[in-house]
């Protein structure tokens, strides 16, 4: 069995794939994919007008999520189509998260600003997920390695030296991969 991490962060997204099992998980890629139009520079942060500002014209707003949703979907369904020629059939994905918070609650123009883009990579994962047929579940960062430690029977000390491991070949393996993994590790049988 095989599972997906995603660590989505603006504009683009961690990947990590396992096999295995969740007493024995293999890493088998680690990557990069990016969610937003490399030909339009405003697609990565469609919340925002320019620095600081809160973007609020709506028809602009419309028009580069349009575009972030199209590329999204584009970029996930040709991992899945990598993933499917290297010979891994996966069912189930993790989204790793920082928040769940609603925009609307933030009464800061730029945090909320920050809050709704977060909020939509979050979704276009999740549901470009869903869309290619994939059970999603979403996580918290901050619970994910209390959460996988309570799964596989370890501290959470030892859980992330664990994780961490994981990737000890891998060219890069900072935070977000391990975080990724954590999650993917979650849903491995």
């Amino acid at each position: 069995m095989t599972t997906l991490g995603f660590r989505p962060k603006t504009g683009w997204t961690t990947v990590v794939l396992l096999g295995g099992s969740s007493k024995e998980p293999r890493l088998h890629d680690s990557r990069i994919i990016d969610l937003c139009d490399p030909d339009e520079p405003h697609s990565r942060q469609p919340y925002h007008a320019s620095f600081g500002t809160e973007q609020k014209d709506r028809a602009v707003i419309a028009r580069l999520v349009k575009g972030v949703e199209r590329i999204s979907r584009r970029a996930l369904a040709a991992l899945i189509r990598d993933c499917g020629k290297q010979g891994h059939r996966i069912r189930r994905a993790a989204v790793v998260v920082a928040s769940l918070t609603d925009p609307a609650s933030i009464a800061n123009q730029h945090m909320r600003a920050h809050a709704s883009e977060g909020q939509l990579y979050r979704r276009v994962v999740a549901e470009g997920l869903e869309g290619l047929g994939f059970a999603t579940q979403i996580f918290l960062e901050r619970d994910v390695y209390e959460l996988l430690a309570k799964k596989v029977r370890r501290s959470p000390v030892m859980t992330k030296g664990a994780v961490a491991e994981l990737g000890a070949d891998a060219p890069r393996w900072r935070s977000e991969e391990k975080v990724a993994a954590a999650g993917a590790w979650l849903l491995l049988s």
